[in-house]
């Protein structure tokens, strides 16, 4: 692995993951029942930091074709609105909401945020360090 996804897989993906090993430590420690193991809204948030930290590379980069820029862009903003649907869902989550259902629709989401912005970040370590400018 290179020096860029190394700095990839510590700055982002491991804070994104944050939230989860946080509630994961606290289930642990717990009483059985206190503290679910997983929860959408941790999975929320690591999809938002993984997207956020797409369209943030890619705004600091020169190298690489406008319209994949653009893609990458727009992909980033639609997930970005699908993670705000979940986030809506989750605080009106109740009888309305199917909270199980939810849970796995946030899970399937970050996967997919996940394997988003590994080939983003893995197209990024390709070119030459000098047209990244500042970034990573």
């Amino acid at each position: 692995m290179n020096n860029k996804k190394a700095k990839w897989l510590a700055y982002t993906v491991l804070v994104g993951f944050i939230p989860i090993l946080c509630r994961a430590f606290a289930w642990l420690v717990t009483k059985d029942g206190t503290v679910e193991l997983l929860a959408s809204s941790d999975f929320v948030a690591l999809g938002l930091v993984l997207h956020i930290s797409i369209i943030n590379e890619i705004e600091h980069m020169s190298g690489f074709e406008q319209s994949w820029k653009t893609k990458q862009n727009g992909f980033s903003i639609a997930f970005i609105a699908f993670y705000s649907v979940l986030f809506t869902l989750i605080l009106i989550s109740g009888e309305v909401v199917d909270v199980n259902k939810l849970k796995w629709c946030a899970i399937a989401l970050a996967v997919a945020s996940f394997v988003i912005s590994y080939s983003v970040f893995d197209r990024i370590s390709k070119i030459p360090d000098q047209t990244l400018g500042d970034s990573i």
